[in-house]
Formats: C-alpha cells, structure tokens, sequence
C-alpha cells in the first residue's frame, strides 16, 4: 500500500477544483443578501413523500412479518451503497485522493448506483462545487439556508443563481474522459432500476423465499430512506453540530453524530484537506472509518493505490494556526469501534428489539 505524504503547506490548483492537500484555501466569494428562492413543481415534491412513506410502511413489515435475514439483507446493502458515494463518488471521483484499478472502479460504480444518490458525473460535480464555494449561495447545500434546506430541501427548489454561474467554472474534464463514469452516466436510470430496485428486492425473494412485497418494501423502500437521510447528514448535521479543531473560519465540523457517517464525520478536517484518502486525520484503527477501511483493504491486494495523505507537520501546523483548540475528545480505540458497529448495525438492532 503506497501512501503519498505531501509536505509543501502551499495552495496549488488541481484539476478538481481544489486547492493542494493542504486544503481548499479559495476565499470565500461574496454574495448577495439572501432573497428567498421560489419553489417550483418538480419530480422531488412527488418522489421524496413516496420514499418516506413507503419506508414507513417498510419499517411496519420489518417489524411485524419480514424475515431476520431480510432486515440484516437491507442493513449490509445500506452500509455497501454508503461505501459507493463515500469512497467512490467521493473520495475517488471527486477528490481523486487515491487511485484505484479497473476491477474496483467498477466495484465502486455499482454501489454508487446502489446509494441511488444521482449519477457519479453529477454528485462529483455539485461536490466540487460545494467544497470550492462551501456554505455560500454558490454551494448547492448551503448549511446558512438552515438544517432542513441543507439536508433534503435543495432538491425542492430552483438552484440559487451563484450555484448554476460558479458551477460552470468547475473543471470536470477527467470526470468526462473516465470510461466507467461516463459509462454510468449514460445508462444511470437502466442501471438504477437493476441495481437499487429489482436486484435487492428479488434476493430476499430468490434466497429464502421472502415475498416480493415485503422485499420491496424492507430491502429497497426502507434501506433508501435511511441511507439517503444518513447521506445527507454530511451536508446538514455535519456543518452545524460539532467541533473546529482544524479551521474555526467555515462552517464544516468534526460532526457529533460522526459514528452514523461511516467516516465522512470528520468534516472539519475533511474541508482543510479535502484530498487526504481517508477524510479524517486518524487511522483506521484509531478511530471508527469503514471506508478508509475499505481502501485500506484494496490496497493491500494493490487495486488501490497512490493514497494521499498531508504530513503530520502540515496538519499540526493547520490546527494551531486555524482550528479552535478549546475543546479537545480523547478517543479510546476501543470505544470508537463499539460506537461505530453499533451506530451502522442501528437499523437491523432498533428493528430486533421491536
């Protein structure tokens, strides 16, 4: 496993929006004073109420008639499609802070259309964007706009005019030029209904003779809801609930919520090194990161590699020079991997005990 130590503590403009490893150092760009957005009649008015009412509906079949191996079925694909946008969508695609051969390209892909989170060309796009302009009228999950706007309400309305201008100046070139995103792009919607739909909801079925209606409901309708509403506290929770210990000056935290988040928690380091592979300052082992995990795992067999990584004096020297150094966590190892298994099994357990 190859993990490049970068030293130089100054800001270079890479193909990807960012500024070098040590962070995106772009000021913030002015904006006007916020004027509220008009809603409009979109597919997601309609779309969203019916996901989360049939993941109601799913979580009452889960309870009452669904199999255990259903629930554990729809626990293991939630936290596959979390390693889909978390490593692939956005660790490789869209921060490229790690290189990975043909084989987990494609591993990769599929789980990103598991997490049914739009196209791996369109998440990194608007992730790109949202790191370069983060927390202004220019970021498509402007966290000023409020918890709920942030997490899910941007899909309900017309895109500020700062996201559509500032987002035609984001290069996406190598997003263009890769065969196997481009290949995702092109046959998304094919692949979703495949992939997110009749896959997972035929397994239960096929395997253990699950009937189709509670495999539609439990390990599609339900499995979605709670891994696109864990997704999209990366966006909400994670850049209003928590500390600053890297730059106190933006709006990302170290989320407290950060062990539901499969390794995206660390958000406060992850917007000062964006491209660091594991998006969070500590090993796999020292804290709870299954999805630098993952990568770990891949690199080891050598299908990852070229991992990124800020030196120890680069990061240090970020802290002290930006962070808020007030408050300070002393993490047990043990702790944070009871912790994390417990938040990323909560599904499969809250249903048992029910």
């Amino acid at each position: 496993m190859t993990i490049k130590v970068v030293n130089n503590g100054s800001a270079k403009t890479g193909p990807n929006g960012h500024t070098g490893v040590t962070g995106d150092t772009t000021s913030p760009v002015a904006t006007p004073a916020y004027k509220p957005v008009i809603k409009y009649m979109n597919s997601h008015m309609i779309v969203m109420p019916v996901v989360h009412l049939s993941a109601i509906y799913g979580l009452y079949l889960a309870i009452t008639v669904a199999q255990f191996k259903t629930i554990m079925f729809m626990n293991i694909l939630a936290i596959l499609a979390s390693f889909g946008f978390l490593v692939g969508g956005h660790r490789l695609w869209s921060h490229r802070a790690f290189k990975a051969k043909l084989p987990l390209q494609i591993i990769l892909m599929i789980l990103q259309t598991l997490a049914f989170v739009s196209s791996i060309y369109e998440w990194s796009r608007d992730h790109r964007l949202h790191h370069k302009h983060s927390d202004t009228d220019a970021d498509p999950y402007n966290s000023r706009r409020g918890f709920f706007f942030s997490h899910i309400g941007w899909l309900f309305y017309r895109k500020h005019p700062d996201v559509i201008a500032k987002g035609k100046t984001i290069d996406v070139s190598d997003l263009l030029a890769d065969p196997v995103v481009s290949f995702q792009h092109k046959y998304y919607y094919l692949l979703v209904l495949l992939i997110w739909g009749l896959g997972p909801a035929y397994v239960p079925y096929w395997l253990w003779s699950e009937s189709l209606w509670c495999s539609w409901f439990v390990a599609v309708m339900l499995r979605y809801c709670i891994s696109l509403n864990l997704s999209c506290l990366v966006n909400s929770a994670a850049h209003m609930y928590g500390m600053k210990p890297y730059d106190k000056t933006i709006g990302a935290v170290e989320a407290n919520v950060r062990h539901f988040l499969n390794g995206a928690g660390f958000h406060n380091y992850h917007h000062s090194f964006p491209q660091d592979y594991s998006s969070s300052e500590f090993g796999a082992i020292d804290s709870f990161n299954p999805s630098t995990v993952f990568i770990d795992t891949f690199a080891a067999i050598g299908w990852a590699y070229d991992l990124k990584k800020p030196s120890l004096d680069v990061m240090n020297g970020r802290r002290i020079r930006c962070g808020d150094n007030s408050n300070q966590i002393s993490r047990s190892r043990l702790s944070e991997q009871i912790v994390g298994l417990i938040a990323i099994f909560m599904p499969f357990l809250a249903i048992t005990i029910l």
